[in-house]
């Protein structure tokens, strides 16, 4: 099943999406060396991302109509790891569930487990509703150019 997004971090990592329906989502990532951390585990910050994407997945799985192209963005995470996500080439699976949804938010929990099926991570977040900017280059504009510099008084 392809992503309905191009979302291109999520390309790199490698991620699978296998289910998106009913406010659901389930995707699976196959580590691969680059994503460990020190302890040859999974980067915490690969898991996240992966509890983000599949709980932004369920999220907007629940749009339908004239909401259908409407993107969300995380306003808020909660992350809890049990126990380390191996890196030795097994893959893990994310599973996202909406649980409470308002017209701009989403409440939502996702869980990350291994190829046994042990928990490995746990999350909670909550996601906005939002209008799908245009992609491409952005141009500069009163929200998001840098500051003029500091005007420094000289004698």
């Amino acid at each position: 099943m392809d992503f309905s997004v191009h979302i291109p971090f999520v390309e790199h990592l490698g991620f699978e999406l296998l289910q998106m329906a009913g406010g659901e989502a389930c995707i699976r990532f196959a580590p691969k060396p680059e994503h460990l951390n020190s302890f040859s585990v999974v980067h915490g910050g690969a898991s996240m991302t992966l509890l983000d994407v599949v709980m932004a997945h369920a999220a907007r799985s629940a749009l339908a109509g004239a909401e259908a192209d409407m993107g969300c963005v995380t306003i808020e995470m909660k992350t809890s790891f049990m126990q380390a996500a191996r890196g030795d080439g097994r893959p893990l699976t994310a599973h996202g569930k909406l649980l409470h949804r308002t017209a701009t938010m989403a409440f939502t929990e996702g869980r990350v487990v291994d190829d046994q099926g042990r928990l490995c991570a746990h999350a909670t977040a909550t996601f906005k509703y939002v209008p799908r900017l245009p992609t491409g280059k952005r141009g500069v504009n009163a929200l998001n150019a840098a500051p003029p510099p500091a005007q420094v008084p000289t004698d």
